[in-house]
């Protein structure tokens, strides 16, 4: 039994370290001698999960669950392996029976499932927001935030979708979070030159395309913006009046199509 607690011990060190090869091949060892340890079966479906065998790590999570049908970690790592499978009903009662069982808040559930459970929220969200929902995807948006605060790709995208509601007020507040994060992220960069240039706040907007061309001369977005600025401040200069109206624009905070959005 020692020799067993040992080896239990080496591979969930391996497994928090991230040295998933050492900790497979131990802690299907420690499955050979004992399968009944709904730990080491939990802790080996996510092994397989993130290797992208996700069908055997659909196996360990569920055995996981029969030796232990309160282990919430296990139950949602297997919601989202469903959900991964596409057997959304699985995964919807899966994850209702983890929540009724759970006396935790999603702040204290491990990291790893948390981020898989907000970017669940988040795919959820896109389809309310194709169907013209904003308000539903906004609320997908933010339970996914509040399961994955850091994701500023999630914050970014709640931005966008703001801006199509015509409420640009929260949609500028969301960029300015994701900048506090990420100076550099250009996407939020890109979204909030945009957002300045469609009000003709052209010193704003010309200050984030700035900023974009610093990170990466090859982006597109920004060069074009820039020269649009550029025009409408020498007509504004050569009639002697205020910077003039600029012309009709796409303000869409959609750069999917742009090549460089990284810096």
């Amino acid at each position: 039994m020692e020799d067993l607690r040992k080896l239990v011990a080496q591979g969930r060190e391996s497994y928090t370290n991230g040295d998933y090869e050492n900790a497979e091949k131990i802690l299907l060892k420690v499955l050979e001698r004992r399968d009944d340890m709904a730990d080491v079966q939990n802790m080996l479906g996510v092994i397989y999960s993130q290797t992208g065998r996700v069908e055997e790590a659909k196996k360990f999570f569920e055995r996981a669950i029969i030796i232990n049908p309160g282990y919430t970690d296990a139950a949602l790592n297997l919601s989202v392996t469903y959900n991964e499978l596409g057997k959304y009903d699985e995964a919807r009662k899966v994850y209702t029976r983890a929540m009724l069982h759970s006396r935790s808040q999603p702040q204290e559930l491990d990291p790893f499932v948390r981020g898989k459970l907000a970017n669940m929220h988040a795919d959820l969200g896109e389809v309310y927001r194709e169907l013209g929902m904003y308000s539903e995807a906004v609320n997908e948006y933010r339970r996914s935030l509040d399961l994955a605060s850091s994701f500023i790709d999630l914050r970014t995208r709640l931005a966008e979708i703001y801006k199509d509601m015509g409420d640009h007020e929260s949609a500028q507040r969301e960029l300015s979070a994701v900048l506090e994060q990420n100076a550099n992220y250009v996407p939020a960069l890109i979204a909030m030159g945009v957002f300045h240039f469609s009000r003709q706040e052209f010193d704003e907007a010309e200050e984030f395309f700035s900023k974009v061309r610093e990170l990466n001369p090859n982006n597109r977005s920004s060069s074009l913006y820039l020269k649009m600025i550029a025009i409408q401040k020498e007509k504004a200069q050569n009639v002697g009046e205020p910077e003039a109206k600029a012309p009709p624009v796409d303000d869409s905070f959609d750069l999917s199509d742009d090549d460089d959005l990284n810096p």
